[in-house]
């Protein structure tokens, strides 16, 4: 029988025909994208050799321990230096050269000790008195003796000149300051012997700690978020334990009341916003006569303790505008979207029906899941603790006068017989840095980046994986004529099978044009990064346009390959043929497209929202010791931000696993459910498959019915 609608060619493609041999997803396939296959084969194993390459030259040690001046590591076990913790400075305010921040390292002698000193004293009285040079010996070189005269040691520059009482951070000891009277102190002191016979002001030690710390502050807050995660990851754990059961309890309940629940969520999302207005608004007005409380956040700057902020007025103001502002676009969307919600009801109610013949694509996600965090974790491991610190140690002269070879390499073997000491008799070969010149070393930066893109096109590999999966389950649902008969007994694994055996390629090929466009995104932050000082405001204007349309592109791409891996999965054409009867399918249905797809899809986030603001105003209380109730049981924190915001990303990644079955099973049926338009007319030879709720509001109907 021929149509009653005339296929004619127009920009969007060809309509699908009527194909009384097709019934879902075609079971006699071919490889597809071959090339692009052997390609992420290829870049798989240079990958793994990447991974060996960099954990055989790799010393994580260099990532935990301080180093001395000879590049030994303070306080590694089984070693001389196993009770030597901590890094003691000969000079601390040579560390106040710019330089520090560049190379890392002061350019003064730096020793392994025990302790930090904490007394005032100077070389040259240390070494009249035998009991006080004994413990002043603990800061010298292990060379120096009683025997020897005070020039021979400060001609070999064996102890410092003089000591300041220090406090050990991050392992590292550095001057005691204080303010006394607005004024900088030392050791309660004002001034300080520099060991040379003057008398110099506490405040001239400030730079030298100023810079000899701005490396270490960074570490200093992430050990503190290391002891807050093992003061509270069980209490985490049950956050995201929480999250998983509502995420859970959701969707079983969609599956019974899909049209209740959305109503439910959305009321609940408005009242859940509406509340945090509420509790901001109370607490920016119980701040009100505060001493302290109306300091603007430009005047208040950045800490890395973040309570500070909650303390200011502003920002609980600034709280309020953003929820209110939410809040309003939520409550607008649904006035202005209530007609299309009754056609996205019931479209999630089949992919509930769907999902109910299905239940094990529910749990697909932890699978996805546990592959992502492989890919994650085999990143890291290679990047940060391997790759960062492949390297050997790097030694350059240093000098107290204006010598020629300042800054050079230098061997510390031998470098008591160079000529570059015989030039300059007062210079000292330091340990400087971990570097080197080898093949290895000068390509570190292209190996870095090798291991970023691989990781990008694993975990975009990873997901499309997912979505091909889920889509071939879905597809073969919506075709099957008679239900559950026509269904495949595993869907799911099914599915996952056809994919992995004839479309990797094509999902290797997808995945790499999403991972070029986020390389380049993250290149163009670095760039912005760099430039953020600079008064071309051109660049800046030509760099955010850049950056916007990536972005763009970025998404484009994800909403084409999402719908290109739909097409692979039913029809088993290649990417890009695939890719381009997907966009035509949906340019020939636009507005259904705008009007049903995407409400679907903000329904759905709301579903997410719900399971984020729950568990995230549960988490806020508890963590925060707001209810006292819970003062006795939440851990003692640095900052009890850390596990909020852990909960709350963690519960929106577990929320959205759980919801992405719903979003694929939407949009694959959704592709389905147009190219049912265009194959059938509802006559007794081309009935439509689509659900008779769905034929209802679209006043369309089966002239004998077809299906259940």
């Amino acid at each position: 029988m021929g149509s009653n609608r005339p296929h004619t060619h127009n920009s969007a493609g060809e309509p699908f025909k009527h194909d009384p041999s097709f019934k879902g997803p075609i079971q006699n396939r071919s490889c597809t994208d071959i090339v692009c296959c052997i390609i992420f084969i290829i870049a798989i194993l240079g990958y793994i050799a990447v991974g060996i390459l960099a954990w055989s030259q790799g010393d994580p040690r260099k990532a935990i321990y301080p180093t001395d001046s000879r590049g030994d590591f303070c306080g590694q076990a089984g070693t001389p230096l196993e009770n030597k913790r901590k890094l003691f400075y000969f000079n601390i305010m040579k560390c106040a050269s710019p330089m520090v921040l560049l190379s890392f390292q002061c350019p003064t002698t730096q020793l392994c000790v025990e302790k930090c000193p904490d007394k005032f004293m100077t070389l040259a009285k240390a070494y009249t008195n035998n009991k006080e040079f004994n413990y002043y010996k603990n800061f010298c070189k292990e060379t120096v003796t009683s025997s020897m005269s005070l020039p021979e040691i400060l001609r070999d520059r064996l102890c410092p000149t003089m000591l300041i009482p220090s406090k050990s951070f991050t392992r590292r000891c550095f001057p005691a300051l204080g303010l006394k009277g607005g004024v900088v102190t030392v050791g309660n002191s004002t001034t300080f012997d520099d060991g040379e016979g003057n008398q110099r002001d506490a405040k001239d030690l400030v730079d030298g700690v100023k810079n000899a710390t701005v490396v270490m502050e960074a570490r200093q807050v992430v050990m503190k978020i290391f002891e807050d995660y093992t003061q509270s990851w069980y209490w985490i754990l049950i956050g995201l334990v929480i999250a998983m059961l509502l995420s859970l309890l959701f969707v079983v309940l969609m599956r019974f009341l899909a049209g209740i629940m959305i109503w439910i969520i959305i009321i609940a999302v408005i009242a859940v916003i509406g509340y945090g207005i509420f509790h901001c608004y109370m607490e920016y007005n119980s701040l009100k006569n505060e001493p302290g409380a109306n300091v603007t956040l430009q005047e208040l700057g950045f800490h890395t303790d973040f309570t500070i902020y909650l303390q200011v007025r502003q920002t609980w103001l600034a709280f309020v505008i953003i929820l209110a502002i939410v809040e309003v676009i939520i409550i607008l969307l649904l006035i202005f979207l209530r007609k299309r919600i009754l056609i996205a009801i019931a479209l999630i109610k089949e992919a509930s029906k769907a999902i109910r013949y299905m239940m094990c694509s529910m749990f697909y996600p932890l699978f996805t899941f546990l592959l992502l965090t492989i890919v994650v974790a085999y990143w890291a491991v290679t990047a940060s603790s391997f790759l960062s610190t492949s390297n050997d140690a790097i030694y350059k002269v240093v000098s107290q006068l204006n010598c020629v070879h300042s800054g050079n390499s230098c061997d510390p073997a031998n470098y008591s017989t160079s000529k570059m000491k015989a030039d300059c008799p007062d210079s000292q070969c330091n340990f400087a840095y971990y570097g080197g010149e080898t093949v290895y070393h000068k390509y570190l930066i292209a190996l870095q980046f090798y291991n970023v893109f691989l990781f990008f096109w694993c975990a975009n590999f990873v997901i499309a994986l997912g979505q091909m999966s889920l889509a071939g389950a879905f597809a073969s649902y919506y075709w099957a004529f008679s239900k559950p008969g026509d269904i495949p007994t595993f869907p799911v694994f099914s599915a996952m099978g056809r994919s992995l055996r004839y479309h990797t390629g094509s999902l290797a090929f997808g995945s790499l044009i999403l991972s070029i466009v986020q390389i380049i995104r993250v290149l163009l932050e670095y760039l912005d990064h760099k430039l953020k000082g600079a008064e071309n405001k051109f660049a800046k204007f030509l760099l955010c346009c850049l950056k916007c349309c990536f972005w763009c592109l970025e998404k484009f791409i994800k909403f084409m390959n999402r719908n290109a891996y739909i097409m692979v999965a039913v029809h088993g054409k290649n990417f890009c043929a695939s890719a381009i009867s997907a966009l035509n399918l949906l340019a020939r249905n636009l507005l259904r497209v705008a009007v049903v797809d995407k409400v679907t899809d903000f329904l759905l986030f709301l579903g997410k929202l719900l399971v984020v603001g729950l568990v995230g105003v549960f988490a806020f209380f508890f963590f925060s010791g707001r209810v006292k109730a819970f003062e006795n049981t939440a851990p003692n924190l640095h900052y009890y931000w850390v596990p909020i915001l852990t909960v709350v990303i963690g519960s929106y990644l577990i929320a959205h696993g759980f919801f992405s079955v719903y979003d694929m099973c939407v949009d694959t049926l959704f592709l389905c459910f147009l190219e049912d338009l265009e194959r059938n007319d509802g006559s007794s030879e081309r009935p439509y498959l689509m659900p008779d709720s769905l034929l209802k509001i679209l006043n369309k109907k089966n002239k004998t019915k077809g299906r259940e």
